[in-house]
């Protein structure tokens, strides 16, 4: 074993105390933390990896990745975005080792969307869910955090880990690839 200095010594008892204080979240607060992200999360997950279980899988270890981060925020939207980030870092992951894989749709009884066609065409929820299965991972990710989520451009940026000005284009491209696979089932815009 090396001797230590008393400079070492200092340096790790400063290390130790950054580490308390980045935490931050006790229980209690990562448990209502949880409790507000994990079902739009998981929807997120489920929709954009197109696999229920692969998705609470990446719901496990986004949770585990963000605690484990130890980083401190600024905000809850910054504590929200950071965990969005994580999830589709595991998303893009999962997709390249299954790369060539067949995959599967996200299931019709999602639940967590409301269906934007109405109760008057249900086909077309489906045939929305059948599109949005066939683009790329990427133009799902921006389209539902956009508008499932809801989510600003920057807070889109902030969560895929883009430049906030391409945003604007880069939604109205997979908006065009979107409605371009439903002019293909036969519906038009």
């Amino acid at each position: 074993m090396r001797n230590l200095t008393l400079a070492d010594i200092e340096q790790l008892r400063a290390d130790a105390s950054d580490a308390e204080v980045a935490l931050e979240m006790d229980e209690e607060a990562f448990r209502a933390f949880y409790d507000r992200t994990a079902r739009v999360l998981r929807a997120y997950l489920s929709r954009v990896a197109e696999d229920p279980t692969l998705a609470d899988d990446l719901l496990q270890e986004t949770y585990y990745r963000f605690l484990r981060a130890r980083t401190r925020y600024e905000s809850e939207a910054h504590r929200r975005n950071s965990l969005f980030r994580i999830a589709s870092n595991l998303v893009r992951d999962a997709h390249r080792r299954r790369r060539g894989a067949p995959t599967l749709v996200a299931p019709a009884d999602e639940g967590t969307i409301p269906d934007p066609v109405g109760p008057a065409r249900p086909e077309r929820g489906a045939d929305l869910r059948r599109a949005m299965g066939r683009l790329r991972p990427r133009d799902r990710e921006l389209l539902w955090l956009a508008y499932a989520q809801g989510s600003s451009h920057r807070e889109i940026a902030d969560s895929l880990g883009l430049k906030t000005g391409s945003i604007k284009l880069l939604l109205f491209r997979a908006r065009r690839r979107l409605a371009d696979l439903l002019r293909g089932h036969g519906h038009e815009n």
